[in-house]
C-alpha cells in the first residue's frame, strides 16, 4: 500500500495542472517529434528517433509517477489539526543553538517543499526532526556534518 501524502488545495491544484499539461500538450507534442524523426529515413540509423522515443519515455514515465502521487494524495484539513504541535502545514520558527541563527519554515509535502519560500518536505532531515514538537522543545537533526539542535521559538498555521 502506498503513504498517502497530505497537500493543501494549492499544492494538489499545482500537481493536477502539471499532469494535465504532460497529458494535453506535451505528450501529443513527443508523438509528433516521433512521427517527424520517422519520417526522415532508415531507423536504425536515426539518432532523433533514438532520442524521440526516448524522451517519450521519460514523459511516460513522469505521468506515471504523477498520476501515482495524486492516486495517493488528500487534501489536509487544517482546521482539524492540533495547532500546539509541528504537523503537516505548520509554520515553525526555530533557533540553531550553535550559532543563534531563526528560521522559517512551513513543512509542507515532498513535492510542494520548496527552500526559497520557506517550504521544507516533512520527509526532510529537519522536517522529521521538527514533526510533533511545541514551543520550546528541541529538535535533534542528524545530517551529514553530525547532529543539529533547534529550539522551537514559534509555531502558526499561516
Amino acid at each position: 500500500m502506498s503513504k498517502v501524502s497530505y497537500y493543501t488545495a494549492e499544492g494538489l491544484k499545482k500537481l493536477r495542472d502539471e499532469l494535465n499539461q504532460l497529458k494535453d500538450v506535451e505528450r501529443p507534442r513527443a508523438s509528433q517529434d516521433i512521427a517527424e524523426a520517422r519520417d526522415k529515413g532508415d531507423l536504425s540509423e536515426n539518432a532523433e528517433y533514438d532520442a524521440a522515443k526516448e524522451a517519450q519515455g521519460m514523459l511516460e514515465m513522469h505521468i506515471s509517477r504523477l498520476e501515482g502521487t495524486l492516486s495517493t494524495a488528500r487534501i489536509i484539513d487544517e482546521s482539524q489539526l492540533d495547532t500546539s504541535k509541528a504537523l503537516i502545514h505548520s509554520t515553525v520558527k526555530i533557533k540553531n543553538q550553535s550559532n543563534g541563527v531563526e528560521m522559517t519554515y512551513k513543512l509542507v509535502a515532498q513535492s510542494e517543499a520548496d527552500l526559497s519560500t520557506g517550504k521544507i518536505s516533512v520527509d526532510s532531515p529537519i522536517g522529521k526532526g521538527l514533526l510533533g514538537k511545541q514551543v520550546g522543545d528541541v529538535a535533534e537533526v542528524t545530517v551529514p556534518n553530525g547532529t543539529m539542535k533547534f529550539t522551537v521559538v514559534e509555531l502558526s498555521r499561516v
